[in-house]
């Protein structure tokens, strides 16, 4: 098994590497204090072909590998955790959505231009009352002769106040549970859609994260996404996917983390000497070290199993669950490192330190990774046992 990465890979790397250095990181700060979504940046990450990794060139898209979706994510989220999760979520999420259960016409229609970095894509589960329990969403479509009229509000929609194109979720038959809800697609100014607030966040602030709100919204058959009832089992289907990108956002902010504690360790002078020739500090910096690495195997073997048509719910939900867990315990280290410095806002590490922590939530908490991973394991004992 080869471990390197190939130069195509390589190359990747550090082109974006070199575009988040030298056009995000230094804006990094005045957008996480103002929370203002970088439009300018977006649409010039889309020229770069970063918001449609994955996708065909047919569809807008640069026809890249889920390895190297994971190596953009983690080059920008090392910079910008926010710019990171944004082109994660526009990615992975509603494109996703629209690339594996649209029809062709909605692929022309929406995906091309998402693809290419003309819109920005919005993705809504998450409902007030239904978070990791998205199956008691209930916002509700019913039929109206050949229209649906939807009908509820979501929360937490990455982009949901910013947004070109939502793919939404709602309940067009109640008694068939989780087969009863479907996925729309629904368009900035349709009547009867709109945004609500947006959330003043503790980290990746500068990603949009808002209210959805549908009252009487009346879109014809056509947005429809998918088959009908079977939205939610698409959903399934988009977040494993969907928690690689996490999983790489978490490993690029772990990452810029430990870069950023290893520079001060060599920097930083207390007793008449560098901090890094501490014992304590040198500890930290290892143990961090391993994590990193380890997380970025677990994500970037989901990442190859997923370009090759493997099943990775277990996979992705590794994952995702060691590679945040990571980011939180890395981010941590690296304040402690920088001491009192580590605590304002002068150093990228307390930012890292907020960033962190939504890793081990969005698009499915730790402890949701954890049944996932668990059933899976029970469910294998289950099938050898004579």
């Amino acid at each position: 098994m080869d471990f390197r990465p190939t130069e195509d890979q390589e190359l990747t790397r550090r082109t974006v590497r070199e575009f988040a250095e030298k056009e995000i990181a230094p804006r990094s700060r005045a957008m996480d204090q103002s929370q203002e979504f970088p439009r300018d940046l977006m649409a010039r990450l889309g020229e770069m072909g970063l918001l449609g990794i994955v996708f065909p060139p047919e569809y807008g898209g640069s026809g890249l590998t889920y390895p190297d979706y994971a190596i953009i994510i983690e080059e920008l989220a090392r910079v910008d955790a926010a710019i990171g999760l944004s082109v994660a979520a526009h990615n992975s999420l509603c494109s996703n959505h629209i690339f594996l259960a649209g029809s062709e016409e909605q692929k022309q229609r929406y995906l091309v231009p998402l693809a290419r970095g003309e819109k920005i894509g919005a993705w809504s589960l998450t409902e007030p009352t239904a978070g990791s329990d998205a199956a008691g969403t209930r916002t509700t479509a019913i039929r109206d002769g050949g229209d649906y009229v939807l009908n509820g509000s979501k929360t937490f929609a990455t982009h949901g106040s910013v947004g070109d194109v939502a793919v939404v979720f709602a309940v067009t038959d109640r008694t068939k549970e989780k087969h009863g809800i479907s996925a729309f697609i629904l368009e900035r100014g349709m009547p009867g859609f709109r945004p609500g607030r947006k959330e003043d966040k503790m980290g990746c602030r500068a990603s949009d994260t808002a209210e959805i709100i549908m009252d009487n919204c009346r879109v014809p058959r056509s947005q429809l996404l998918g088959r009908e009832g079977e939205g939610f089992v698409d959903a399934l289907r988009i977040l494993d996917g969907g928690r690689i990108g996490i999983g790489a956002m978490a490993v690029g902010i772990a990452q810029g983390a430990l870069e950023a504690a290893a520079d001060y360790a060599r920097k930083r002078e207390q007793f008449g000497q560098a901090i890094g020739q501490f014992q304590a500090v040198q500890w930290m910096l290892a143990d961090s070290a391993v994590e990193v690495e380890a997380a970025r195997l677990l994500v970037m073997k989901a990442a190859t199993q997923k370009q090759a048509g493997h099943d990775v719910n277990m996979a992705s939900a590794m994952g995702k669950l060691f590679a945040s867990e990571t980011a939180v315990r890395v981010a941590d280290r690296a304040v402690q490192i920088h001491g009192g410095y580590g605590y304002v806002k002068d150093y990228a590490v307390e930012r890292a330190y907020r960033d962190a922590k939504l890793t081990t939530i969005g698009e499915g908490t730790s402890e949701i990774q954890r049944l996932v991973i668990a059933r899976q394991i029970i469910g294998r004992a289950k099938e050898h046992t004579p």
